[in-house]
């Protein structure tokens, strides 16, 4: 049996270059590829897909939006996430949002082709990276939890934008929010976290490695 593989990610040599990890093989093949949720409509309607492969940091509705949606329309879907971020900063996220597995791109190929095959066979790929965090999540009193980890999806997102730079009415347009929305957010992130200023949000996000 041959396996229909979609990528969807916003850098067309990323793409390229994870398809190219499954031409070698006789049992996955790529078959669709995109950069937004319409690119996975679009596939499913026309001949379906079995694995998708979704990268976690596109603009606009990121990965995280893009998983939510496939699991409520597509539900039998397995998703499996990409990301250049260690499992540490977004596993655990994704896995509860309803992922099949994370993958970090460095990965090796035969790694990605193995977690490709997991997923297919009906389980979660869980490295030993990712265990490692659930397990910590899981044992974890709230009082132990990393601020970062409390914030809503959503929350997070905001949060990452900000540290990155960004204006609140550019992390509007990136999220697809009202300024008013994203305030609300910001507001809220401080609070949760402690945090006074966007310096110190900046601070905080490059401390724990969750931007570049």
């Amino acid at each position: 049996m041959q396996y229909r593989l979609m990528i969807i990610d916003d850098h067309a040599l990323i793409r390229m270059g994870i398809a190219r990890v499954f031409d070698d093989t006789s049992d996955l093949r790529m078959v669709a590829e995109g950069d937004t949720y319409s690119d996975v409509v679009r596939q499913m309607d026309a001949e379906g897909c079995d694995l998708l492969l979704l990268d976690i940091d596109l603009p606009g509705r990121n990965g995280i939006d893009i998983l939510k949606l496939v699991k409520k329309d597509y539900p039998k879907l397995p998703v499996l996430m990409l990301s250049m971020y260690p499992e540490d900063q977004y596993a655990v996220r994704v896995l509860k949002a309803g992922a099949a597995g994370y993958l970090n791109k460095g990965s090796a190929p035969d790694v990605m082709v193995q977690a490709a095959r997991t997923v297919l066979g009906g389980k979660k790929y869980i490295s030993a990276e990712i265990a490692q965090a659930l397990a910590e999540s899981i044992g974890q009193d709230d009082d132990d939890t990393p601020p970062h980890e409390k914030l809503s999806d959503r929350e997070f997102q905001t949060l990452k934008l900000i540290a990155s730079g960004k204006r609140l009415s550019e992390v509007a347009e990136a999220l697809s929010l009202s300024p008013k929305t994203v305030s609300v957010y910001r507001a809220r992130i401080l609070e949760k976290m402690k945090l006074a200023s966007n310096a110190e949000i900046t601070h905080y996000a490059l401390k724990h490695g969750l931007v570049k």
